[in-house]
């Protein structure tokens, strides 16, 4: 897929309501399973209804699909096979029928924990859909498990159609996080404010989206084909500036005596505005897919740093403030650093 393509309204506004479409699919695929069942009149046909909407369920990105579409394949015929083992088994002698049972379900349970717990949810219900026909009954067994096979294809056929790109879903989330981020930033250090600002509950909020974000690194790296240490890389810087946030608005509002002074000082003016801009820059990146004007602004992330690190040596005060502004004055230099280093991420992310 391109990297660098511009995501339009329509996309936003879709990816934005990702349950609605995920629920619309869903429904869709039922309806037409079932028109599908009952117009071939295939006999057990609760089976494909029931599969589709327990391999459905989960949302899949495109990055998803394909690996999940061999695991629901080789899941459902090693299953079926398994079931229909099990039956003949009931046939000659119970008690070992029952002992293969006990093999294949710890089978599944040593499969659920380790790399592949999906496939290990196939497994066990293709055998519990067909060693749940009556004894003896191969003929039930065998429609059972073409049913889950049919309804195991068909899952994979609707999410395959129109699938939602976890790309495109990391983009716009991340873009949102770039904005809420210099919102708060803002009014951290409005100079319009005489008290201190409660954005306790907006920091919390950002950080748990940075968090839910960690979720959409593997199916991201699939479709990207991207090094997954470069969207990790992202979430850490990203996680690191809503902590530095915090503690230099604690230090900006310290004390009135250092707050006065910060407020004044032109080089940390200057050091918030081109904080701020660099932020707008990069989520109209994100949402434009090109990362030249990210770059643009590294070099004067690189000015500001020396500036506030000629600032810092050369600051003189009494005691009390001279920590406060001290405090300032590093967090902002390393908040510029994150910056850089978050756009530098975010442009090898975007690159071709």
């Amino acid at each position: 897929m391109r990297r660098d393509k511009s995501l339009s309204l329509f996309e936003i506004r879709l990816y934005r309501h990702y349950r609605i479409v995920h629920g619309v699919r869903i429904a869709l695929a039922f309806i037409l399973t079932f028109l599908f069942i009952r117009l071939l009149n295939i006999p057990e046909g609760t089976w494909p209804l029931i599969t589709l909407v327990v391999l459905m369920g989960p949302i899949s990105f495109w990055g998803n699909v394909v690996p999940r579409a061999f695991e629901r394949i080789g899941g459902t015929l090693l299953g079926a096979a398994l079931g229909l083992v099990a039956l003949r088994l009931e046939q000659i002698y119970l008690p070992v029928m029952l002992l293969w049972c006990a093999a294949a379900m710890f089978l599944c349970g040593w499969l659920a924990l380790g790399k592949k717990p999906y496939q290990a949810l196939i497994i066990g219900v293709t055998l519990s859909v067909v060693v749940g026909a009556p004894p003896g009954d191969m003929h039930t067994a065998l429609w059972r498990s073409g049913d889950v096979l049919l309804g195991s294809l068909l899952a994979m056929l609707f999410t395959g159609i129109w699938p939602q790109r976890a790309f495109l879903h990391w983009r716009i989330q991340m873009a949102n996080y770039v904005t809420t981020f210099n919102r708060v930033y803002q009014a951290g250090f409005s100079r319009n404010l005489v008290e201190r600002p409660r954005l306790e509950k907006h920091l919390q909020k950002i950080l748990s989206e940075v968090v839910k974000m960690r979720s959409l690194i593997t199916p991201v790296t699939k479709e990207t084909h991207v090094q997954k240490a470069i969207f990790e890389a992202i979430q850490t810087v990203s996680r690191n500036m809503v902590c530095m946030l915090e503690l230099q608005i604690n230090a900006h509002w310290s004390s009135r005596a250092s707050h006065f002074v910060m407020i004044n000082a032109s080089t940390l003016r200057e050091t918030q505005q081109i904080a701020q801009q660099a932020l707008l820059t990069m989520a109209h990146a994100l949402y434009e897919g090109n990362p030249q004007p990210i770059l643009a602004n590294t070099a004067k992330l690189n000015d500001i740093v020396a500036e506030l690190r000629q600032l810092l040596n050369e600051q003189q005060s009494d005691p009390l403030t001279e920590t406060s502004i001290h405090g300032y004055v590093w967090l902002s230099m390393e908040l510029a650093r994150q910056l850089e280093l978050l756009s530098h991420l975010i442009c090898r992310a975007l690159r071709k």
